[in-house]
């Protein structure tokens, strides 16, 4: 880590430098580039379709909860 900075750094830069407490060696991958598989959205009429279903599931739900 050194070596690197005084041989690529220093040259072009005089008054640079390193805080070694603040370096994490390691890499890390972006799971999101490599392995994301998009899926496209559904239309918004089986969205609709959806909504509609779960209304009249809960129809009544309020009424029964609150003993109306």
């Amino acid at each position: 880590m050194i070596s690197y900075f005084e041989r690529e750094v220093l040259p072009h830069v005089e008054e640079a430098w390193i805080n070694l407490d603040s370096v994490k060696i390691g890499y890390e991958i972006s799971f999101n580039k490599y392995f994301y598989k998009h899926t496209p959205l559904r239309s918004i009429e089986e969205v609709k379709a959806d909504l509609l279903a779960l209304e009249e599931q809960a129809d009544g739900l309020l009424q029964n909860i609150l003993n109306f």
